[in-house]
């Protein structure tokens, strides 16, 4: 049932609603009037009309409207040429509502008008139940719109003007005070403030934002003034981009959920096969009266309606996914959520995945003629055309020293995963790994004891050359992230391989992965190899998710079964994986798999319950026992068996949220 708008999806489930309740109000009195009520409470009812007439008014509107989705749904399926729960329901419906008009024109025979109208009741009744299990899902979308306020203050001509948020164009300057909502993405341009991100992306703590950074609509400027410039308005933005994967797993169909509706196909001819083929064999065969040969085929056809089985998995997946939004856990479709529960191995980047990402400079060591100063400052004056980490933490660390980067850099060189090159003041300097100098035949020898020292303890080392001489060396701790750990050992304990990629040196990662427990370490992995070790996993027969966050890892993201794109990930990570986990938090990927083997486990409980009763019930309601041991169904008591299926399903979808609190590692 694709939902393209929480306020539609309100709209369509109060109409379900509706429905469901004019057919029980007018059910109710039907059943009082038929032999059934009768038998059990005797005449309770004033009748203007004989019982069959009274139903007959009660009933008809209860078929053509409340029960007019499923005739209007049937239509379109045969003109499609396609067999589905429509088609079975309409049939149902239809042939007890037809049979009992013409018993009731021609001849004073019981008939089933009350078969008819419970049928249209209950079916109604496990429909609202299955969009009452989605609703979490659509508050919460809904509760992602309103966080973006309906006005916003804008320069225009060098004056403050108020105008609609869905006015702001791309480049407009935005003007935020203390407490205001932040109406669209942009970059700060003036002024410098903490921004409470929390309800967008699950980050607890306000972040700082100052002139360079992004804002993201929907977060509250919590303290000073701000100017931002537009960049991302409308449908680009990042809380519409959330909305639009919550809204595609919803609408999307689970590898399961094809093979149910292949299923119910075949389960719609051998309905209607049964029916036809138990009122041929009680009527023509058995020689029963009409009215038994109908009771019995109308309760076949009832009792064999797979309703339950076209909800079985996609009440588990709407609830999943909202779930998974809940947590800021974001699947992007039905396939992904089953298909994480099958993975038997994780690929984790250690930079901004296990570690902080936010290194820090530890120590600094110069070789003579060089100070520590010069040392610093010479490689900010290269690191400041980067934005790798490391060098930001290079340039706080030359800030705090209040060294200045020389601005006399020429022919600089990026050298994509070991270091970069330039003239610096004229001369020839080089920073990066140990690899980098071995390869330019400089002598390391004289740093050779500080690098393994430093090396042990677990940092990363940025070395420095100046014409082709060893200058220093400078070392760079990242922080492990506080739920790394536990994170691991959870994955671990799921029976997951758990590997960490880096390209950092073997050392390094030794380290970081001892402290973590993980024994499988590919270091000094330049960034476009990661996806080579991804499918080396892969031919070991191993069903992969990577976890990465950055621009470097979405060609291993790409090649892995699962992608996961960690929060503070760039827009190419995020596009590239599968699920998208807003928090820069480990532990979102085991609850991530704890999520989707829960829902999976659901599934196949759902699965059960919508065939058990088809398995069990069509041969007591085709009266296959009431020869022998007088089994049988009434019509209006299928309908009933028939419904229950279906409540269970989706009462069994609900229950998926106690696996909530499994999802909070701390």
């Amino acid at each position: 049932m694709a939902m393209t708008d929480p306020r539609m999806a309100k709209e369509m489930e109060a109409d379900m609603r509706r429905r469901f309740f004019v057919s029980l109000a007018l059910s109710i009195p039907t059943v009082l009037y038929s032999s059934l009520g009768t038998a059990f409470l005797g005449p309770t009812l004033p009748a203007f009309l004989p019982a069959n007439w009274m139903m007959l008014l009660l009933t008809t509107p209860v078929v053509f409207w409340a029960g007019s989705i499923f005739i209007t749904g049937t239509y379109y399926s045969l003109k499609a040429r396609k067999l589905n729960m429509s088609v079975l329901i309409a049939t149902g419906v239809l042939t007890a509502y037809i049979a009992s008009v013409l018993l009731t024109v021609f001849t004073r025979e019981e008939t089933f008008f009350e078969a008819a109208a419970m049928l249209v009741a209950f079916v109604l009744f496990g429909h609202w139940m299955e969009m009452k299990s989605r609703r979490g899902t659509f508050d919460a979308l809904h509760a992602l719109f309103d966080l973006v306020p309906p006005k916003a203050t804008v320069l225009r001509d060098g004056t403050e003007t108020l105008v609609l948020t869905a006015e702001i164009a791309p480049g407009d300057r935005v003007v935020l005070k203390p407490g205001d909502k932040i109406p669209v993405d942009g970059v700060v341009v003036s002024g410098e403030s903490s921004v409470d991100e929390s309800l967008v992306t699950g980050e607890s703590m306000p972040v700082v934002k100052k002139i360079g950074d992004s804002v993201i609509g929907g977060s509250l400027n919590t303290s000073g003034a701000l100017v931002f410039q537009a960049t991302k308005i409308g449908s680009d933005t990042v809380l519409a981009q959330i909305a639009k994967l919550v809204q595609t797993a919803q609408n999307s169909k689970a590898p399961g959920q094809r093979i149910a509706d292949s299923a119910a196909a075949w389960l719609v001819v051998l309905a209607l096969g049964s029916g036809i083929a138990t009122f041929l064999g009680w009527y023509v065969i058995g020689g029963s009266t009409l009215l038994a040969a109908l009771t019995f085929a109308i309760s076949a056809v009832v009792i064999a309606c797979p309703d339950a089985l076209g909800l079985a998995t996609p009440t588990a997946v709407a609830v999943g996914t909202g779930i998974g939004a809940k947590y800021n856990i974001l699947i992007k479709d039905a396939a992904t959520l089953e298909n994480t529960s099958k993975i038997n191995a994780v690929v984790l980047d250690k930079t901004g995945t296990l570690t902080q990402g936010k290194p820090v400079i530890t120590r600094i060591i110069a070789l003579a003629p060089y100070t520590e100063e010069e040392v610093v400052r010479l490689e900010a004056s290269l690191e400041a055309k980067s934005n790798h980490p490391i060098a930001l933490a290079l340039l706080a660390a030359a800030r705090q020293k209040n060294i200045m980067p020389s601005n006399d850099v020429e022919k600089f060189e990026a050298l994509g995963g070991h270091g970069m090159r330039g003239m610096v003041e004229k001369r020839l300097v080089l920073v990066g790994t140990e690899r980098l100098m071995r390869d330019n035949a400089i002598d390391m020898t004289p740093l050779a004891q500080d690098m393994e020292r430093l090396l042990d303890e677990g940092n990363t080392v940025a070395l420095l050359a100046v014409d082709g001489k060893a200058a220093g060396v400078v070392g760079i701790a990242d922080a492990i992230k506080p739920t790394a750990k536990k994170a691991v050992a959870g994955m671990r304990a799921l029976g997951l391989e758990v590997a960490m990629i880096t390209g950092d040196h073997p050392k390094i990662a030794q380290a970081v992965a001892r402290e973590l427990g993980i024994t499988r370490v590919f270091a000094q992995v330049l960034p476009q190899d990661k996806a080579s070790y991804v499918k080396k996993l892969q031919e070991e027969g191993k069903f992969v998710a990577m976890v990465g966050d950055g621009i470097n890892d979405a060609p291993a993201l790409a090649e892995a079964d699962i992608g996961i794109a960690i929060g503070a990930g760039t827009d190419v990570a995020i596009e590239t994986a599968n699920i998208v986990l807003m928090r820069s938090d480990p532990a979102d990927v085991l609850a991530a798999i704890t999520l989707s083997k829960a829902t999976v486990r659901t599934m196949k409980q759902n699965l059960f319950w919508a065939a058990i009763y088809n398995i069990l019930a069509i041969p007591v309601a085709a009266g296959v026992f009431y020869p022998s041991l007088g089994w049988s169904l009434r019509p209006e008591i299928s309908a009933l068996l028939m419904s229950a299926s279906s409540i269970i399903v989706a009462a069994n979808a609900v229950l998926l949220k106690r696996i909530e609190p499994k999802l909070k590692v701390k």
